[in-house]
């Protein structure tokens, strides 16, 4: 609502993950983790949506200003620095978009067709050490498909690679209005979705679970799975953990914002 805006309007505007990625500097991107958590956690959120790794491929990108770089080492480096900062302070580090989402063009509904060898060396590292060195607790599945599977019910992405081969054991949260309409939530259950967003006419609305289960589409223990692995995440996050108190536009954080804009000027 209009209370919560103008809270935003007195919070810290950083500069963008491209700015910081031209800072070359994962030290900055740890404080600046930290403080962008702590700004969050003082308007009572528990997970940052955040970083945006995705490879700057083209600059007609409507994200491309907020994601890092073209450079998958870069990437990956920046986003491991940002996600321990964010994480240090009990909120939790959304790491999006997952996967392949580089384009503005049809951003919603393409599908990137793309090599194995090409996601794993260009596309995928930033995801990879998001998992395997950060233990990022929280993943966004993208809005394109990537090889005609819609990342929301990607499985080999979502449970093979990101779960069986990363290891990740947070939750999976759709891109907000991802998931198509065309898709049963048995589907996205099935293939490793943990929470669809938003709520509205959503396919994991209880109503349609009920009728998808009734007909023996999915199983108690797949939707427990789900399950868990959002509460998992809740309890490490809930304000009463013993996380530092949330604080917002501070001198400090203006002081950071100021020198993230001056060492990501080229």
């Amino acid at each position: 609502g209009v209370g919560f805006h103008s809270t935003l309007r007195r919070c810290t505007a950083f500069p963008t993950g491209i700015a910081l990625a031209a800072s070359w500097d994962p030290d900055l991107g740890r404080e600046f983790g930290e403080a962008l958590a702590l700004e969050a956690r003082s308007v009572g959120a528990q997970v940052v949506l955040g970083p945006a790794v995705n490879i700057c491929r083209t600059p007609l990108n409507g994200r491309t200003f907020e994601y890092f770089s073209e450079d998958p080492e870069l990437n990956s480096r920046l986003t491991v620095a940002v996600i321990k900062g964010i994480q240090s302070t009990g909120v939790a580090a959304c790491v999006k978009h997952y996967a392949a989402n580089n384009q503005e063009t049809n951003r919603m509904r393409n599908s990137s067709r793309v090599s194995e060898r090409a996601l794993r060396e260009i596309y995928l590292p930033a995801f990879e050490a998001a998992v395997r060195e950060a233990d990022v607790w929280a993943v966004m599945a993208a809005y394109n498909a990537v090889n005609g599977v819609a990342a929301c019910e990607h499985r080999p992405l979502l449970h093979e690679m990101l779960r069986q081969e990363y290891g990740f054991t947070g939750f999976v949260v759709s891109d907000w209005f991802a998931v198509r309409r065309t898709t049963s939530g048995a589907s996205c259950l099935k293939a490793g979705l943990d929470l669809e967003m938003p709520g509205r006419g959503s396919r994991y609305r209880l109503s349609r679970l009920k009728k998808e289960f009734a007909a023996g589409a999915f199983t108690l223990e797949e939707l427990e799975h789900r399950l868990r692995n959002l509460l998992r995440i809740w309890l490490r996050t809930s304000a009463d953990a013993g996380h530092p108190t949330g604080r917002r536009n501070t001198p400090q954080h203006q002081q950071l914002a100021r020198r993230m804009a001056v060492q990501g000027i080229t």
